[in-house]
């Protein structure tokens, strides 16, 4: 599990491997000596396993699975990559459990300044849109985000100055794919209030017990 709060701006060294599946190589500033082959490492939002460690640099198998699911399958030389460790028990939540499954590869819509801040209007696909909750939480590469105003398949978030600082997302243009991931609580709260689940939370007990108004 991770919280998408970013650690660290990698650079992507290399990358190789067959159309299916890749090897890439990533510096990174994080304390090396405090990872080790087999830890979990958010890279865009993706959960990777370290394959080996280096002076300044990690590498990841990704599986041909991943590739197709990702963005990670248009990544060049040089690109900027949100690094993330995994979340332990005495870390602070800052943003919300984030599990590194990418759910849906989404595309920027629209980029918008206001003030210090800046607005991004994003495409969603349709395994990420009933989970666009005002005010919920998303993954965006990784870095989680309040969602702002959703409507049908598109919804807004604001990025402050902070955000814009430590990731790369104020950097992006219309047309450039973002990894996705729903809020991990919506998912399994709307599993079981689904027709058809044995559970006996369902929209009349959650009105009844103060979580939804009728």
């Amino acid at each position: 599990m991770f919280t998408g709060i970013i650690e660290d701006l990698g650079t992507l060294l290399a990358l190789s491997g067959e159309t299916d599946s890749l090897i890439i190589a990533i510096r990174t500033g994080l304390p090396l000596e405090s990872i080790r082959p087999g830890d979990s490492i958010a890279v865009n939002g993706v959960c990777l396993t370290v394959n080996e460690t280096k002076p300044d640099q990690l590498t990841f198998d990704v599986s041909h699975e991943t590739v197709k699911s990702t963005n990670l399958q248009y990544l060049s030389v040089g690109d900027k990559l949100h690094i993330e460790r995994a979340l332990t028990l005495d870390s602070r939540l800052g943003g919300h459990l984030v599990s590194g499954h990418v759910d849906a590869v989404g595309q920027l819509v629209s980029r918008t300044p206001r003030g210090k801040n800046l607005d991004l209007s994003i495409l969603a696909p349709e395994p990420v849109v009933p989970y666009l909750v005002p005010k919920g939480s998303v993954a965006i590469d990784g870095v989680s985000l309040t969602i702002n105003e959703p409507h049908n398949d598109r919804f807004r978030v604001t990025l402050v100055p902070h955000t814009m600082e430590k990731t790369k997302l104020a950097a992006c243009r219309p047309g450039d794919k973002l990894n996705l991931e729903a809020d991990i609580l919506g998912k399994y709260v709307r599993h079981f209030t689904q027709a058809g689940q044995t559970s006996k939370i369902d929209q009349q007990f959650l009105e009844e017990h103060g979580f939804l108004k009728s």
